[in-house]
């Protein structure tokens, strides 16, 4: 009879075994045994740790696949923010890109290395001691979502390192595209179809809802694969080159595009360019384009970011795909700032994986410009916008039958008058009750940025607004059970649901109402500087155009908008009501949120790790008291607190002169 040493020693073979198929299969694409004898591979395993269940561990192959679904995902904060790229969409622009980083180099050489642009979903992986902890969505940049269990179901991402005895952090992060391969897309849309089950517009959604699905066992039979891009370790890049972190995340074990060159030059850069748009279509993944980075690590930290995007990094952006087809009506929404916007109702054509039958023509002097008319053969793009637009009329093909279009003089919705400022392209409805726009600042108060009101969409909104029960968001804190119970589609049990989430409502934080009141440039980054400088949104409501427009990172268009929105007495009589409801209007001051003019208005960076405090924590309590983090050092830095191990962010801010502070002087400043 086996005893547990020597099942134990079976079962840590096996592991090895089973890992190193799944990488010859699902990395390397080189299998040296069937699929049957995998599966008995993996059968045997699962029966001695059912004999021995306290040797199973988290990085077992038969840990890939979760049993009971997930109650929800929760929201984790980037130790080091997920930025987006600025793009590029011809060779000029990539080439100047180029002369930016060759002015902040200042003649020292530089080189590139180019990536395929993989059109599937950022993710954060976390490794504690080579072991898979976590996998984080990309989110906002700033704020993502924990989908470990669906993680660990792609089979291309190693629950443990392969370090081949080199020395490496303890706490190491990963970051990749999730993608769905195209072969497993049209597999998955044809059984969908089957099925009676709606098709997937493209590959990209099908990979973004896949990897927010509840369930892992639904996960793991969509085949979602992975490229690795990026590695850290704490808050620095751990090789001199991006191009040696590509190499080493390939030997740990993960699949890295074969697809990348290291480039001495912009024209090598615009040479690679050229041949991979010639083998896109040969792929059995989807790509918009080519990411392009500043191999040197140190150049990247030095060149730093903005507050969205990388100095050292772009993304040029293939042409985007276009089709042909007709204008079969032009039609005019109004948004929920009242500007109206004409649409053309197009004869449906398949463009870029998606069925396409609207797109924007954006105002009246646009479609001057254009000179479409109802009935026109026109061609479409499908860029980055989530409607596509027309780009021309085919002349040639007009037949007279054509009917010229011309915007209504009053608001199709409501009937209200309409407003064109001199100098501005847009006319909007002036109408303070016009239903679209209050259709569409209820949708924006309950999106999941702004007060996450979970079921209130679209269909409920529209009975709410023709029944006239909520005259603006205020209202929705008025409903009563009986109300929301006798609308459509809507039983008992949903009524009770969707008041639940109304309430939950009124905890969210200051920075989600500022956002969710829906006034003009203020998106949720704004609004979150709004809230942590004025503590209240009392405070806010007083502020003058000129203290609005004195705070870093808020300009005077920003200022002047704000203002005006609380000069309006219906927007100051709404935030009455939302007080007097119950809904939080400042930041609860908390022994750990009491603002300190040490830190008001001051610009920290950190590098390095606190043994007495995680990163987010830090981050938490200079923001808290009023103070900025920053990604890189500059003359306009403050302060840089160093932990152990920081990186060449230290040395910047000692040639720069700039304070630094260790742990003590961390907690000396807290007091």
């Amino acid at each position: 009879m086996a005893t547990a040493q020597t099942i134990g020693k079976e079962i840590e073979k096996l592991r090895e075994e089973i890992r190193r198929h799944e990488e010859l299969y699902y990395v390397k694409d080189d299998p040296e045994i069937s699929d049957a004898e995998y599966d008995q591979l993996l059968e045997r395993l699962k029966k001695l740790e059912e004999e021995q269940p306290q040797l199973i561990t988290p990085d077992s192959p038969t840990q890939r696949v979760g049993g009971r679904p997930a109650e929800g995902f929760p929201e984790v904060v980037h130790r080091r923010p997920m930025l987006s790229l600025d793009n590029s969409y011809s060779i000029e622009e990539l080439r100047a890109f180029d002369q930016r980083c060759q002015k902040l180099a200042e003649g020292r050489a530089l080189e590139y290395v180019a990536e395929l642009k993989i059109d599937g979903v950022s993710i954060s992986l976390h490794y504690d001691n080579q072991i898979l902890a976590r996998g984080v969505t990309r989110g906002d940049g700033r704020i993502g979502e924990e989908v470990t269990q669906n993680v660990r179901t792609i089979r291309s991402v190693p629950l443990r390192l392969r370090t081949n005895g080199e020395s490496v952090s303890k706490e190491l992060e990963v970051r990749g595209e999730v993608f769905i391969p195209r072969s497993v897309f049209e597999k998955t849309n044809a059984d969908r179809e089957e099925q009676g089950e709606p098709r997937f517009a493209n590959p990209r959604n099908a990979a973004a809802g896949t990897l927010r699905q509840l369930d892992s066992r639904i996960v793991a039979t969509r085949k979602l694969d992975l490229f690795a891009y990026d590695l850290i370790a704490g808050e620095r890049k751990p090789f001199a080159t991006h191009w040696e972190a590509l190499n080493w995340l390939e030997r740990a074990g993960f699949r890295v595009n074969p697809h990348r060159e290291l480039c001495r030059s912009i024209e090598e850069v615009i040479e690679f360019c050229n041949r991979m748009e010639t083998q896109r279509d040969d792929l059995n993944y989807e790509i918009d384009g080519l990411v392009v980075k500043v191999n040197s690590t140190a150049l990247q930290d030095e060149f730093g970011a903005t507050q969205k995007a990388p100095r050292w990094a772009a993304a040029y952006k293939y042409p985007a795909r276009q089709a042909t087809t007709k204008v079969l009506d032009i039609t005019v929404q109004v948004g929920r700032t009242g500007a109206l916007t004409p649409v053309a109702n197009l004869e449906p054509v398949l463009l870029a994986g998606t069925t396409v039958s609207r797109a924007t023509l954006h105002n009246a002097d646009e479609i001057k410009r254009l000179g479409v008319r109802i009935g026109d053969w026109v061609l479409i793009e499908k860029g980055g916008e989530v409607i596509p637009k027309v780009l021309k009329v085919i002349e040639s093909q007009r037949t007279g039958d054509e009917k010229r279009f011309r915007m209504p003089k009053k608001c199709p919705v409501c009937g209200g008058e309409i407003l064109k400022v001199e100098g501005e392209v847009v006319a909007r409805c002036v109408a303070a009750d016009c239903a679209a726009q209050l259709m569409g600042r209820l949708l924006h108060f309950a999106s999941r940025r702004a007060m996450r009101i979970e079921g209130l969409g679209e269909s409920l909104v529209d009975q709410m607004v023709e029944k006239k029960m909520v005259r603006d968001a205020g209202d929705l804190y008025q409903l009563t059970l009986e109300e929301i119970a006798g609308l459509e589609r809507m039983a008992k049990k949903s009524a009770e649901n969707l008041l639940a989430q109304i309430e939950a409502s009124k905890s969210r934080d200051l920075s989600n109402l500022i956002y969710a009141l829906g006034i003009r440039h203020v998106g949720d980054r704004t609004a979150a500087i709004l809230a942590r400088h004025f503590g209240s949104l009392e405070a806010l409501s007083e502020a003058s155009e000129t203290a609005l427009d004195d705070i870093p990172e808020i300009g005077l268009t920003v200022a002047q908008s704000v203002r005006g929105w609380f000069d309006d007495a219906g927007n100051v009589d709404l935030c009455r009501r939302l007080q007097t409801a119950g809904v939080r209007t400042k930041i609860e001051q908390t022994e750990n949120t009491v603002l300190d003019e040490r830190f008001g208005g001051k610009q920290f960076v950190l590098t390095g790790t606190l043994p007495g405090y995680s990163r987010d924590e830090v981050r938490a309590m200079i923001e808290s008291r009023g103070g900025r983090v920053t990604s890189s050092v500059s003359k306009k830095t403050d302060y840089v607190i160093a932990g152990d191990e920081a990186g060449s962010k230290l040395d910047k801010a000692i040639s720069l002169g700039v304070t630094v502070l260790d742990e003590a002087g961390f907690r000396g400043m807290l007091g």
